[in-house]
Formats: C-alpha cells, structure tokens, sequence
C-alpha cells in the first residue's frame, strides 16, 4: 500500500482517502493483531490492569498580535514563546511527556518486561508539535508504533481529530472529525498501524444521552470501523435494571435506541470513578486488580480488567510522579498472573481465543434512557420525544439532554451561547457550500475548509469559562465562515 503524505500543502492530510481508510480498518478488525505477540495466556491470568494517556493541545489565533490576523499556532506553542505568564513554564516538561513513552517503552522491552499503555492524542496536538518543529516527539512515537519490537505493547485509541465534545458537536461534523483522525493517523503512522486502532476514546469521556445524539454517536463509531469505546462508568445504567454498573470490570455492550425506533450498539469497555490523574500516575488500576478474581461470563471464566484514562501531562502527580511508578509497575506486574494488558488485547483474547460475542456482554445505555422509554415508544419520532423530554425537565431540575462527561456538573453547553452560535453558523455553512454540495474531499480548498472547522470545535473554548478562550473560538469559526464564502461563493 502507498504511503499517505502526512501534509498537503500547510494542511495535515486529513481528507481524501476515506474509502482506502474504511478497507484498512475492516482488514484490522478481522484478525487477532495484539494476542499473538503479546505472550499473554489468559488461562493464567486471574486480573489485569489497562491505562490509557490522553494528550491535548488546542489551536489557538495567537500567533501574533492582533486576534483577526494572527497565526493559528497549538497552545503548546504558545505556552512555549510566552513562558513568564501563568503556567506556561511548564511547556518544556509538557513536550517531554509527550515523548515520553517512546523512552520507556524500549527500556522496558529490552530489559525483558512485558509493559502495556493506550495512548490517545488529539490531531490538533500531533499538527502542532509538527509545525513547532519538534519532530523528535513524533520520531519517539513512531517508533513505538510502528517497529515489531515495540508495537505489541502500545495501543493507540481513536478520538475526534480536533478534540470535539459529542453531545454539544453537530453529528455531521462528529464523524468527520473521527474519519479526518484516521486519516492523519494513517499519515503519519502508516497504514498498518491504523490497522491496530480498533477503540475510541471520547473527548472529555463526554457520551451523548440524547437519544438520537447517543444513536448518531454509536452508529459513528461502527461505521468507521471501531470495535470498542471506551466510557465514563456514571454516564450510562444497566438496561436490564436501570441501575449502576455491578459489574464494571468486564467488557458491557453499549445499546443506544433513538426516537424513529432504529438501534446500534458497540462494545464498551468502562472507566471506572475516580480522581483520574492520580489514579493512573499512582497506578491504581494495577494495585485494584490485585484485590480481584476472575469472574464468570456467558458460561467463560475471564480476568476482569480495571481500566483507567488520565490526561498524560496535567498536574504535577502526572508529570513527576508518573515515570517511576509506570516503570516500577511495568517490571513487577510482567510474567505475573496480574500482568498489564491493553483493551483491544483483552477483547481480542475474548472473541477469538474463547469465542464470546459481544451479544454474550451485559447491555448498558445512557443514563436517563430507561424514564423515556417508559413514556414513549422507539419509533414514535422525534416529535413525541422532544414533548417527552420537555415533560421530565419540568418534572426533574436533575434531569438533562446535555451528556455525561468525566464530571457530572459540568456542562458543555450552559453559558456558552455566545460560542456555540458561532460554531453552529460555521457548521450550517459548511454543510450548505461545502458537504450538501458534494465537493470532492481531496479538494485542497475541503481540505482546508475542514480543518478550520474542526479546530473552531476543540472543547477547550467550552471549558475556561467566558474570556480569552472564547474569544479563541468565535475568531476561529469567524475564519471558517470566511474560507468558505471565499472559497465555495
């Protein structure tokens, strides 16, 4: 197979070759691509453990003075020109765990370990260390990735290319960001190597639980290929009783019906609660693991696996604390009956060594599923659906359509009109002139229509709160709008 350029022109090659990444991804999910090298028996294992890092940096017009003209540069490279104001001194430590893991990793295989890490970067992070010139981070990861002796350990996990929130993004514009990201990842890593990202990781754990949204979401992710998704334990219920998870451990099925009665459902392997930072830089997952014994499913007796995602550079635990716990774990968990171990190689274990289907794991759906389904029919349209939804708002202040998220009050979407306006305009725009129209996806002028839209939907300009970073994102869905009328009439 043909290399992909990673850029076309100043854009990251996001668009283009979609059919050629849904045939590489299928390819992938027919076959055991972790199991057979990772040298696990899970006849032997009693538990195991899986961490995942997420790493994150917005683009931002800051890459000069004045907000209509500057340079869309990554935050990083802000940070890094601008180290006197806040935080921003720690940059230079930032780009280092970013690399990181393609230091540890060889160490760690060549003294004969047996280590584990999922890791999950934005595209926005991966353009922007590109044009900050520090290519030895992505040398690092490539590395890992795609060299046979290394790639068995390292799992990379599939997101929205420029870290776009679910159930506050347009649906349209949620699968595109997932296609552009396999796409760039193809770019840099190869086809191969996209081959291996069968799971999916959710910007901010945010799962939609409007049921529509929620179906759009889970029929995303199938159609492009993904086997799995990863979610936030106290974002979905137990449709059997409507209850808590009992048994968060094991893989669930995630089933999202929507208003026209149409159904799709995926794989889900569940994050559990807790402070996630510190969790997975003191490696709690593997010391809980410890405490646990196999368990029954569908008739099979599996280890259950503990699973944890953290932002792999925020927070001075996660920066400093991290390495050596990582390391030590790594070394007095491999060969053990508790060893680390990565999602996919576990599901893989499942389905092709003991023939479990997903059918044969529990079904969750999101929280507050069960009380509309219990006014209403699937099938009955979205009219019917927004009456029943209104009805329980009016009942329930607690009840709400706006998704759950790493936090429960949080929202993505309360006081923050003055940007989500914007970022529907240049949604609606680009739909009308650019997708509506047909406008072939290896057109320069798509390409880089796209990117701009997928960078003015980061979550970062829903998060700080109204100021600078909302001003981020308004200049950029400005520039969408204008690329667009520029470009398409």
């Amino acid at each position: 197979m043909n290399p992909l350029p990673e850029y076309m022109g100043e854009v990251p090659n996001i668009s283009g070759q979609e059919a050629k990444v849904a045939e590489v991804v299928a390819a992938g999910r027919a076959k055991p691509l972790y199991a057979p090298r990772g040298g696990l028996d899970l006849a032997n294992i009693r538990a195991a453990a899986a961490i995942a890092l997420h790493q994150h940096q917005p683009l931002i017009p800051a890459g000069g003075g004045d907000l209509h003209t500057a340079a869309l540069i990554s935050n990083l490279q802000y940070m890094m020109e601008n180290q006197g104001i806040g935080d921003n001194y720690n940059a230079p430590a930032f780009i280092w765990c970013y690399r990181r893991m393609g230091e540890f990793i060889p160490q760690l295989v060549g003294e004969g370990k047996s280590p584990r890490v999922m890791l999950e970067y934005s595209g926005t992070l991966l353009h922007g260390l590109r044009k900050m010139g520090e290519h030895h981070v992505i040398d690092a990861l490539k590395n890992i990735t795609c060299n046979p002796d290394y790639s068995w350990t390292v799992e990379w996990l599939g997101m929205p290319w420029g870290h776009a929130v679910a159930p506050s993004t347009p649906e349209q514009d949620f699968r595109l960001h997932v296609r552009a990201f396999q796409h760039h990842f193809a770019a840099i890593f190869g086809w191969e190597a996209l081959e291996r990202v069968r799971g999916f990781s959710p910007s901010e754990m945010a799962l939609p639980n409007h049921p529509d949204l929620a179906y759009s979401f889970v029929k995303t992710l199938v159609d492009c290929g993904f086997q799995w998704v990863l979610i936030q334990e106290h974002t979905v219920q137990q449709v059997s009783n409507g209850r808590n998870l009992e048994r968060p451990h094991i893989p669930h099925r995630l089933v999202c019906t929507n208003s026209r009665g149409e159904t799709a459902s995926i794989t889900a392997i569940i994050k559990t609660q807790g402070s996630d930072t510190k969790l997975v830089a003191q490696m709690q997952p593997w010391y809980e693991a410890q405490g646990l014994q196999r368990v029954e499913l569908a008739g099979h007796s599996i280890p259950p696996l503990v699973t944890q995602i953290a932002d792999g550079e925020n927070g001075g635990v996660m920066m400093n604390e991290f390495p050596g716990k990582f390391m030590e774990v790594a070394r007095t968990a491999s060969h053990t009956d508790v060893p680390m171990m990565n999602a996919s190689e576990y599901l893989e274990h499942l389905h092709f060594g003991m023939g479990l289907e997903e059918t044969d794991f529990p079904a969750v759906q999101p929280l507050f599923h069960d009380r509309i389904w219990a006014r209403m029919k699937p099938g009955d349209g979205p009219e019917v659906l927004a009456k029943v939804i209104a009805k329980l708002k009016q009942e329930d202040g607690r009840f709400h359509m706006e998704g759950g998220s790493w936090t429960s009050n949080l929202s993505w979407v309360q006081g923050y009109d003055n940007v989500l306006g914007p970022m529907e305009e240049a949604s609606a725009l680009f739909y009308e002139k650019v997708l509506k129209a047909g406008v072939a996806t290896d057109d320069p002028h798509y390409r880089n229509a796209l990117f701009h839209l997928m960078a003015s939907q980061t979550s970062c300009f829903r998060y700080w709160g109204q100021g600078e970073w909302t001003d981020y994102g308004r200049e950029i869905c400005r520039r969408v709008q204008e690329i667009i009328r520029y470009d398409f009439g």
